[in-house]
This record gives structure tokens, C-alpha cells and sequence, in this order.
């Protein structure tokens, strides 16, 4: 059966100051900020539009799960686990509050990030299968 949704084009982040976190999400992560008032700043990041949306004081993209774990809603893709250690490292040195690199006991390492209001995000180090497909065909068109 085909796909009824083909991929996710926009994430809302609920922030205190669009453009003080559009400045971290662009200096830290490599946004690139499209748009900004002081509503929101519209940001493309990781082949997806970004909008960072000012919202409620202590509102986050985060979720409590059943047994009171706080989680993230996002996990990045990363090609290797080279490539999560050296990330991994420089966020650490980028003063980017972030955790240990963990093995949840399925393919590949994880570590979680979080952004200056508490949204936290996930980060992997193997890339989707299909992901790689559209990649590889890319690569050999180009």
C-alpha cells in the first residue's frame, strides 16, 4: 500500500524569544533562518522548515511517557557513529546541554540534545533505509 503522507515538512517549537532562538538553532545547529518577526522565526534545518513559535512561559515540545520519564518528540539522523561522537563532542564544547551517548539495545548509538527553552531532541546514528535510497539516487544523478 502506498504512503497517504509522504514526509513531515514543518516542526512548531514553542520558544520564549523567536529571535533569540532562531540566533542559537542558526549558530549551533546550522539554520538557516528564512523568516522572522516576534511571533515566530521560520527556519529550514535537517531538510524540514522549522517554525519557532513563542508560546506560554515553560511550555516544550516534551512529553511525559506512562512511567514519568520526560521525552522528546524528534529524533535527527546522522550518517555513522563517527559522525554522533564528533557531533556529540561538539556540542559538549558548544555548552549545549546534552546527555550520554546511550545504546537502547537496537541498531545504532543515541544521545539527547536540548535547545536553550528545554525542547529536547534525539539524535541517531544510523540513517533511514529510505533516506539512503533517495540519497544514493542523488548522488549518481549528479
Amino acid at each position: 500500500m502506498k504512503e497517504k503522507l509522504v514526509r513531515v515538512g514543518t516542526t512548531y517549537v514553542p520558544v520564549q524569544d523567536p529571535n533569540v532562538s532562531a540566533r542559537w538553532y542558526a549558530e549551533n545547529l546550522g539554520a538557516e533562518i528564512n523568516y522572522q518577526d516576534d511571533d515566530k522565526a521560520i527556519m529550514n534545518l535537517a531538510d524540514q522548515s522549522f517554525f519557532l513559535v513563542r508560546a506560554e512561559q515553560n511550555e516544550s515540545a516534551n512529553f511525559t511517557d506512562y512511567k514519568g520519564n520526560q521525552r522528546f518528540s524528534l529524533t535527527f539522523e546522522v550518517d555513522g557513529i563517527d559522525t554522533l561522537y564528533k557531533l556529540h563532542n561538539e556540542f559538549k564544547s558548544l555548552g549545549i546541554q546534552t546527555g550520554a551517548i546511550e545504546d537502547r539495545g537496537h541498531a545504532g548509538e543515541n544521545f539527547v540534545f536540548s535547545d536553550p527553552d528545554g525542547n529536547k531532541y534525539d539524535v541517531w546514528s544510523e540513517l533511514s533505509p529510505s533516506f539512503k535510497k533517495m540519497r544514493a539516487s542523488f548522488y549518481e544523478e549528479v
